[in-house]
């Protein structure tokens, strides 16, 4: 039987358009969500279900931009990577693109706080890129 542990979601912007945070270069990776599922009462194996949701802009003058989205299990990002994605922005496009991601973790080790960190960055190849909203980042844990 599986057992719903706990489910949380990390929202910095509900609306379109309703943020301008400049994404910053690989070597500095901007953070767009974070979330702690307890897992209190897990008695097997932990798994998680991840997905989120994140709008970019192209920089004032168009170039190709690949943006990628990185998350790890804990707060830093050198934590263990759990899923990881880039993609291209469309050129032609000059208003915002979303991005969506599911992701899963299968066979966590259980934290010895029983709080089960994920964090979700943002990295991009070229300065003037902006994420304008909407963000959120969604997870649910489960146990056997």
């Amino acid at each position: 039987m599986t057992i719903l542990l706990d489910s949380r979601t990390s929202q910095n912007a509900s609306i379109a358009n309703s943020i301008s945070i400049p994404i910053t270069l690989l070597s500095t990776p901007g953070l767009f969500g974070q979330i702690g599922l307890n897992v209190t009462s897990a008695t097997g194996v932990i798994r998680t279900q991840l997905s989120g949701t994140v709008a970019c802009q192209l920089p004032l003058l168009p170039v190709a931009t690949t943006v990628t989205i990185t998350i790890v299990r804990g707060t830093a990002f050198n934590d263990p990577v759990v899923y990881s994605s880039s993609e291209a922005l469309n050129i032609n496009l000059l208003g915002p693109q979303l991005f969506t991601f599911t992701a899963s973790d299968f066979n966590v080790p259980k934290p010895t706080s029983n709080l089960l960190v994920y964090t979700a960055f943002i990295t991009c190849n070229i300065l003037g890129t902006v994420r304008v909203g909407p963000e959120s980042f969604n997870g649910v844990a489960y146990s056997d």
